[in-house]
């Protein structure tokens, strides 16, 4: 009777974890691989929405109250806030940008629990900016996603890359060094002048 009830508390043990991550993963191995294509197909979607600046499109994924943190560690919440700033980075009068591509790329398949996913991954993205300058940015993301009713939404979406080494750093050294560069250049001709002014009127005195 023991050996009976402990091979049953035995299984139970070792089932429960399996029983746990059925219920956080949210159901059969084939109700997961459908969640997990749903998934796909939005990244897809999102991708290509935004290399066709198809802004519209873009939005049908996210949720109403989506959280999105940008690059430049601006935080918009809402779908009108968020096409405020790409309006603002991309289509105002003091636009930044002139055109955007980008190749998302995920680490691995999304972790759910229930209603809610985690997602992360890399991209590559390839600015144009107003002044003329084609730079590509190797950034980091993490997305949030909730399924409400049977769709999946974009809850949060946040955005990085690497700020002691990236193009745009990159840039502005060198941009530091140039009119550093001017500047020394600059004091020693100033330098030479106020010598040779001071030279003169001694030679005079």
């Amino acid at each position: 009777m023991n050996r009976t009830l402990g091979c049953v508390m035995a299984c139970l043990v070792l089932c429960l974890p399996l029983s746990l991550r059925a219920q956080e993963s949210g159901g059969s191995a084939a109700e997961v691989e459908a969640t997990h294509q749903a998934l796909r197909t939005i990244k897809n979607d999102m991708e290509q929405a935004l290399n066709a600046q198809d802004l519209d499109k873009l939005l049908l994924h996210v949720h109403p109250n989506v959280v999105f943190t940008t690059m430049n560690n601006d935080v918009r919440v809402g779908k009108d806030a968020i096409r405020a700033y790409y309006d603002k980075m991309m289509n105002g009068p003091d636009r930044v940008v002139q055109k955007l591509t980008a190749k998302f790329e995920v680490d691995e398949l999304t972790r759910l629990y229930g209603s809610t996913g985690v997602a992360q991954g890399s991209s590559t993205d390839r600015y144009v900016l107003t002044d003329g300058s084609d730079i590509t940015v190797h950034g980091r993301w993490t997305c949030t996603l909730v399924k409400e009713g049977d769709r999946w939404l974009i809850a949060a979406f946040h955005y990085s890359t690497n700020v002691f080494d990236n193009p745009v750093l990159d840039k502005v050294k060198g941009a530091a060094m140039t009119f550093g560069g001017i500047a020394a250049v600059a004091m020693l001709v100033i330098g030479i002048v106020v010598g040779r002014l001071t030279a003169r009127r001694k030679a005079t005195s």
